[in-house]
């Protein structure tokens, strides 16, 4: 486990007079760029039904993967930029673009008349994904103070949910008026088919507008700052976070991690470096296992999982919204116990509920239960998930790297993430034909049983350190 070192106090032991209200402030604008990756993200999933049968793919499971799956190409390429350009033009910058290509993209699909200019937009807004989805957590932990970094970065995966539930529930009201036991013929030739599904990608534009005049008037991260050379500028952002105190403690630790390594711009070759390998390895690890426990397809595939539960179409779509509330109530657990509980038990509670969910989601599935049983199994699933795996993953990945490589090695990781997200977005529709419902969702519980075992043996406790603190204790 980490501990403090013995031979200087803990700068995260010293209480400062926080400016919460700026600090709260400035990690939400950056936190809506997680609004946009949640809303972007799961908009396609209750468009599917429609735009499938516009496009004429319905029957056609690869298409319907690809239609799916294909933003996570584009989620590949704009993790790999937040490694290549974070570190050269900073945390700001890159935020500010997602936000302009999360605009564009969002109208593009909208307007996608064939189904390769919709997979050339779904690609370009999966860029736009991967960079919010790699910075926004980055930026938040390099301008939270150790003692809420947490929770601050937390907020991120909340405006992720929020995202999720305002998408799904525009979905919901968008087609509200579909009657129930709508042919495929006629959902093609009706408004939903035709036009429904279009205002469902469109109206992203409306907070990628807001995220983009938001982050007009937040600072550039302070951490990068110094790292740049950019001192002055650096301390008066931390003073105005913490005080002059807090600047100057920021600084010197900053400083005491920066004296140990050579000043040259970090490379991706650096993350082999034998004392990083053991982080990173974890870093990646981590990243995968968020996407590997499964929960994502009943993000993408509700319509799927719940027919086959024995809902039909109008069912399926106040479902999703029912998941997306869920997501967000637990959420707020996560944010209440992160910085109390810690990292490693909701970590841990979160890969063994989730195998145990599966395993009874499985069980019913076999013995064809059908109705409110499976909903509420689903609906725990998410819950086990968005109190522990998904929000806590992001913060320790934004947390347990190395201040000089945090943009490279952020980026790899978030590409493992993304690249992990592709196979299991990807496998599911094969997965589900092959071992049915039933098979596939113990797969995904034994999964979860060999994620659990992995933290238990690999993962620190990190909570209440410094990014200093952690970077000297991990990379010994």
């Amino acid at each position: 486990m980490i501990t403090a070192p013995a031979s200087r106090p803990a700068a995260s032991s010293t209480a400062y007079p926080y400016n919460h209200g700026y600090i709260w402030l400035i990690s939400i604008v950056a936190a809506l760029g997680g609004l946009l990756f949640g809303w972007d993200w799961v908009v396609c999933g209750g468009a599917k039904p429609f735009f499938e049968r516009y496009f004429h793919i319905e029957t056609n499971a690869a298409l319907s993967g690809w239609a799916n799956s294909c933003a996570l190409i584009g989620c590949l390429v704009g993790a790999l930029a937040t490694g290549v350009l974070s570190d050269r033009f900073g945390r700001k910058r890159l935020l500010i673009a997602s936000a302009v290509i999360f605009a564009v993209t969002s109208i593009g699909n909208g307007l996608a008349e064939t189904f390769s200019v919709f997979i050339f937009w779904r690609i370009l807004g999966g860029v736009a994904i991967g960079l919010a989805s790699g910075l926004s957590p980055m930026y938040i932990s390099e301008v939270a103070p150790a003692s809420m970094r947490g929770r601050l970065v937390s907020i991120n995966q909340l405006t992720i949910v929020v995202g999720v539930l305002v998408a799904q529930l525009l979905n919901w009201w968008l087609v509200r008026d579909l009657p129930s036991g709508a042919t495929d013929e006629f959902i093609r030739n009706s408004w939903f088919g035709q036009h429904g599904w279009r205002w469902m990608f469109a109206l992203t534009a409306a907070p990628s507008l807001l995220f983009l005049i938001g982050m007009a008037f937040v600072p550039e991260s302070p951490r990068w700052l110094l790292k740049n050379g950019r001192a002055e500028e650096a301390t008066r952002i931390l003073t105005r976070i913490g005080g002059s105190a807090y600047a100057a403690a920021e600084i010197a630790e900053n400083a005491a991690t920066a004296n140990t390594e050579n000043s040259r711009p970090a490379r991706l070759a650096d993350l082999l470096d034998p004392r990083l390998r053991k982080v990173f390895a974890l870093g990646i690890v981590l990243a995968v296992f968020q996407q590997w426990c499964g929960i994502n397809v009943i993000f993408n595939y509700a319509e799927d999982i719940f027919r086959a539960a024995g809902y039909d179409i109008s069912s399926v779509l106040k479902n999703i919204a029912w998941t997306g509330s869920v997501n967000l109530a637990f959420t707020f657990v996560a944010l209440g116990f992160v910085d109390r509980a810690g990292r490693r038990p909701l970590m841990l509670l979160g890969s063994f509920g989730l195998a145990a969910v599966y395993g009874v989601l499985g069980f019913c599935y076999y013995t064809h239960v059908t109705g409110l049983p499976m909903l509420l199994l689903v609906l725990a699933a998410i819950a086990c998930y968005s109190m522990s795996l998904a929000p806590i993953t992001w913060v320790i990945i934004s947390e347990i790297f190395p201040n000089r490589i945090r943009g490279a090695a952020m980026s790899v990781a978030v590409m493992a993430l993304w690249l992990a997200c592709f196979v299991l977005t990807y496998t599911f529709p094969i997965l589900n034909s092959t071992l049915g419902a039933a098979g596939t969702f113990w797969l995904y519980g034994a999964i979860c049983v060999l994620g659990g075992i992995f933290i238990f043996a690999k993962l620190p406790e990190t909570k209440g350190r410094t990014l200093e603190e952690i970077e000297r204790d991990l990379a010994r």
